[in-house]
This record gives C-alpha cells, structure tokens and sequence, in this order.
C-alpha cells in the first residue's frame, strides 16, 4: 500500500470513529457488564399507556440501532488496529491483497471480491 492511500484511508476511517462514538453516545451509554459494549437507553416519555408503548418502541428502535453502530464501531476499530500493525489491505480469507478501488469504497473491507463473492 501506498502510504499517501493509507494515510487518506486512517483519516476516514478515524472520522467514522467519532461519528459512530458519537451517535451510540445519543442512543446509549456505556455497558457496566461489557467494557467495549454500550446499552441503549430507556426513554421515558411519561405514564400514560400511549406514552408506555412510546418508549417501548423507542427502545426497540435505539435497540436496534445500537447493535448496528456497535458492529460498525468493531470494523472500523479492526480495519484501524491492521493498519498500526501492517495488515490492512490484506484478505483474511485467502492472503492475497485487497484492491486499492474496494478499499477506497469500504474502507473496512477483510475480504477481497473474489473470496467476498
């Protein structure tokens, strides 16, 4: 890899970082059980049952929410640790390098296309 590339790909990849971090500190706050981890957050909209089924729904949404930045933070997170330590680019599948234009347009991609289809 071409360090210039790297370079570019660390700044995006550290950029979704903080946008992840971001938004999972809006839904959610960190896990007491899980030190990676975050638990999303109870809403409470009042007493009524209207507003009950509200939070309800609300949480479901954050629920679910919350699971996808997480795993979204977990990516990036890996894709940032391959670079520290010389790995990034590299199919987890098969070894072989993973094509410059992919990693421009998934910068968290482990697999190449080949072994991704």
């Amino acid at each position: 890899m071409i360090d210039k590339f790297l370079e570019t790909i660390k700044k995006v990849l550290q950029e979704r970082l903080k946008e992840i971090k971001k938004q999972l500190e809006e839904i959610a706050s960190k896990s007491q059980r899980n030190q990676k981890g975050y638990d999303a957050k109870f809403p409470n909209y009042g007493r009524s049952d209207d507003e009950n089924a509200e939070e309800v729904a609300a949480f479901e949404d954050s629920l679910s929410l919350e699971k996808n930045l997480e795993s979204s933070l977990e990516e990036v997170e890996l894709a940032l640790s391959n670079i520290s330590k010389g790995k990034y680019g590299v199919c987890e599948t098969c070894g072989q390098k993973i094509k410059k234009k992919r990693l421009e347009i998934l910068p968290t991609a482990r697999d190449c296309m080949s072994c991704k289809n």
